[in-house]
């Protein structure tokens, strides 16, 4: 995979985050991974096609879920991670796919996204849509957020 096509992920995070009340943004570093990807808390999946083809996933603990819900929500207490709570990741990862696509459109490559898909449990086992999975994890307000990016160019 294309190392380039991560700076898009990146940007979109401290373009996105901040515009929901996040002020301290950090990349805390890229790791390689393999196609089978095993995750404890909330994941959340979002395809991508176009001139490139693959999917990224997000992955998050649970607790740290309800707290960037609550932050969404404009402080509003996030007891129990709820439709509400999972609404509002869920439309995290639109919307920091989303931004993506379009710093892609910047670099010239026209991609579209699906709609994201939102699991949570322990263990979770995803097959990525690639041999090799770029992990890029970041945090918003000390929070860690991982972006797990397979891209076939």
């Amino acid at each position: 995979m294309d190392v380039k096509y991560i700076n898009p992920f990146i940007q979109a995070f401290f373009s996105v985050m901040p515009q929901l009340g996040f002020e301290d943004i950090q990349k805390e570093g890229i790791s390689l991974k393999d196609d089978n990807l095993v995750s404890t808390g909330v994941i959340m999946t979002v395809g991508i096609v176009g001139e490139v083809k693959g999917n990224v996933v997000y992955c998050l603990s649970l607790e740290d879920a309800k707290a960037i819900a609550s932050t969404m929500m404009m402080g509003m207490p996030v007891e129990e991670f709820d439709e509400m709570a999972q609404s509002a990741v869920s439309e995290l990862a639109n919307m920091l796919t989303a931004n993506a696509a379009t710093f892609f459109s910047e670099m010239g490559i026209t991609v579209d996204i699906s709609t994201p898909t939102l699991i949570y449990g322990s263990n979770v086992s995803i097959k990525m849509s690639a041999n090799q999975v770029l992990c890029v994890k970041v945090s918003a307000n000390g929070i860690p957020f991982e972006t797990n990016i397979a891209i076939n160019g």
